[in-house]
């Protein structure tokens, strides 16, 4: 019965890490579209230093992530995404010398990496925290979305940090819906708790 209970409890503190997580993630994302769509769109220095950002706070995110999930060795998918997210910002720095189309082909293989290794990441926690529908369906969109990003930079069409934004845009949106998929599950629960 205690070892029940204790699973029980370790599975509600989760829960709650991944509901805050995940608003804190809509948040950021949010913000960053916004910003890629108004201050930044012209192709400001602002633009750079958002383009190399992304990449390294979705590193910053997914290693907090870990660490409060049982840490970077517990959590291997993430422990990758880490260290992909720290190379794109890298490689997305070089890019910037070179072109934007480059910068977006950057943009487009971590896309379909780091969408892999999200996937991969829902699909584990699909049994322990329930409500990863959401992230699966983000993972796999952007690995897709990847794709469509280095066809686009090989193209001869003119490209910004606006073409990135779309890509941000859903994400926040994923993140938004796992979030209040997991504060109404949660509020279920304790209704549901409560009336028992």
């Amino acid at each position: 019965m205690s070892a029940q209970m204790n699973d029980q409890s370790r599975a509600l503190s989760s829960n709650a890490w991944l509901k805050n997580y995940y608003y804190l993630r809509f948040a950021v994302s949010a913000a960053w579209v916004s910003a890629a769509l108004t201050v930044a769109k012209t192709g400001s220095p602002l633009a750079a230093v958002m383009l190399v950002a992304y990449p390294a706070w979705d590193a910053l995110a997914n290693y907090l992530d870990a660490q409060r999930s049982g840490g970077l060795g517990r959590n291997k998918s993430q422990l990758l995404n880490v260290v992909v997210s720290v190379i794109t910002a890298i490689a997305v720095t070089v890019a910037l010398g070179r072109s934007m189309n480059a910068v977006l082909a950057v943009y487009g293989v971590w896309a379909v990496v780091s969408g892999a290794f999200q996937l991969v990441t829902a699909l584990r926690r699909w049994k322990t925290n329930g409500a990863q529908w959401a992230m699966i369906l983000s993972g796999a969109q952007s690995a897709l979305a990847g794709l469509f990003f280095v066809k686009m930079a090989s193209g001869m069409e003119a490209i910004g940090i606006a073409n990135v934004a779309p890509y941000a845009a859903f994400g926040a949106f994923y993140f938004l819906v796992s979030a209040v998929w997991l504060s109404v599950g949660g509020a279920l629960r304790k209704s549901a708790r409560a009336v028992s």
